[in-house]
């Protein structure tokens, strides 16, 4: 995992990635979606709940294209010889692994930057927070996971008129049609990230993971076979962590829920 490229810590059970490559932008490369990776993987052993978000003015300005365009300057038998695209392995990883994700977006949330966000499973934007796919203007198409993450998020109409287009979106623009589930004022989308987290942090670890691990699968199937996925994952998950829980529950021991009526209610 490169130091250089993106920053690691863990507070009270919370993993924060940061990307650090705020000289470019934050422009996403190969040595950094492998550094993506590796944190990810890092956090699933260490943390309950993970943040990525950006250093510097941009959570991302999408992929690097200099280092793409040489990239695809080698021939043919040395593409059909690449490993697998690290990108898409990264963001699955996110998008299906062990803990749930939230991304902290803040300035050009573009192209990759924006197929990375789609892969957390919260998105908090500020109200600097801007969304594009230049792809096509590019002569390039999405590659982490893009058409399948962010047209189910804003729908197949929407990511073909910005792709074709070059459409803009602003952060409040995007809360409007879900690409992102959390607004803030300027500067407050890694602050809302990390009270989220600590709240999510609090679940059932097992019950966690079945929303992030199952539920996207259970999306992917048929009605019939999701419904057994869920039936299979209700019973997977009961521990003795649930039996304290749904006591402590009856026994007016939990947190209780808050109505968005009461004062402080999220």
């Amino acid at each position: 995992m490169s130091e250089e490229l993106i920053t690691y810590e863990v507070k009270d059970g919370v993993a924060y990635l940061g990307i650090n490559r705020h000289q470019k932008r934050n422009a996403l490369h190969g040595p950094l979606f492998q550094a993506i990776a590796d944190a990810v993987l890092k956090a699933e052993d260490e943390a309950s709940v993970g943040i990525i978000y950006g250093h510097g003015d941009q959570f991302s300005s999408g992929l690097d294209l200099a280092y793409a365009a040489n990239e695809m300057m080698v021939g043919d038998q040395t593409r059909r010889k690449r490993r697998p695209d690290v990108s898409r392995e990264a963001f699955d990883q996110i998008a299906r692994g062990e803990i749930p994700w939230i991304a902290a977006l803040h300035g050009a949330v573009v192209g990759a930057g924006f197929e990375l966000a789609a892969a957390a499973h919260i998105r908090v934007a500020d109200d600097s927070a801007f969304f594009a796919l230049p792809e096509c203007a590019r002569g390039i198409f999405v590659g982490g996971g893009g058409s399948v993450r962010i047209q189910r998020l804003i729908g197949t109409a929407r990511m073909t008129d910005m792709m074709l287009t070059g459409r803009v979106y602003s952060a409040a623009e995007a809360e409007t049609f879900a690409a992102v589930q959390y607004l803030t004022p300027k500067g407050g989308a890694l602050e809302k990230a990390a009270a989220l987290a600590a709240r999510i942090a609090r679940n059932a670890p097992l019950s966690n993971f079945a929303v992030t691990s199952a539920l996207p699968r259970i999306a992917d199937m048929p009605a019939d076979e999701g419904l057994f996925v869920e039936q299979l994952a209700a019973s997977f998950i009961v521990t003795e962590d649930s039996t304290r829980r749904l006591r402590d529950f009856l026994e007016k021991r939990a947190e209780p829920l808050r109505d968005k009526a009461q004062p402080g209610a999220e």
